[in-house]
């Protein structure tokens, strides 16, 4: 089976992607209603998401060295981690109940501590790329050792316009929400490099005021 790669992102009419409040239960339920195998995700979101979301982290409890036991039809957390960064907080992961556990994807310059760590607690890990993790390897990987086949990401654009970039994505899916933002916006696709043509093959306008789009390259 081939490999999709799909990015779904809430976003204003001017394609930022802070500066307001979005529908987070209509972007959860478009994000389900694709039942991706997996949800790729950037560390530094994860770092936010703890930081705006909780309050504290707490301790590791013995559940946390061992693999969640959950539903096979749940999607893995794939989380981009060559750093090392989550070494305190992946068990908050872990315990997430909509997970069916997390798989890290790390590089050969990921510190010795931090792998160790990932072993110690029976963390499925993948090692691609010297200094950073090579995505389209991982991503490979993935296929071939967990039958990964859908993965959507949903997390900001450092990691989307990477797989754009790449030419790795396959749908970009967007949840516009009926607001402008403007100079203290963080547009989702202002690194990028070149133009991107696209394909609209959905629009749907929702009772909210929110437009959800999707579009292939």
């Amino acid at each position: 089976m081939k490999q999709e790669i799909i990015i779904h992102n809430s976003v204003s009419l001017d394609c930022s992607l802070t500066g307001f409040l979005p529908d987070m239960g209509l972007h959860y339920k478009i994000a389900g209603d694709y039942k991706p195998d997996a949800h790729l995700i950037g560390s530094e979101t994860i770092v936010k998401g703890i930081e705006m979301f909780r309050e504290g982290i707490p301790d590791e409890e013995p559940k946390d060295f061992e693999p969640a036991q959950r539903d096979s039809v749940l999607p893995w957390w794939v989380i981009v981690d060559s750093g090392g960064k989550l070494k305190a907080v992946l068990h908050t992961c872990r315990r997430f109940e909509y997970c069916r556990d997390v798989i890290l994807l790390v590089s050969e310059k990921t510190p010795a501590d931090y792998i160790s760590h990932l072993k110690a607690r029976n963390y499925h890990y993948i090692v691609a790329g010297k200094e950073k993790v090579d995505l389209r390897s991982a991503i490979e990987q993935l296929r071939k050792n967990f039958k990964i086949n859908k993965i959507l990401t949903d997390t900001g654009r450092i990691l989307g316009n990477l797989l754009i970039e790449m030419g790795m994505v396959n749908k970009i899916s967007l949840l516009f929400h009926p607001v402008i933002i403007g100079e203290k916006g963080y547009p989702m696709f202002s690194d990028l490099k070149k133009n991107l043509n696209l394909k609209l093959i959905k629009s749907e306008q929702l009772e909210n005021g929110c437009v959800w789009m999707v579009y292939t390259p």
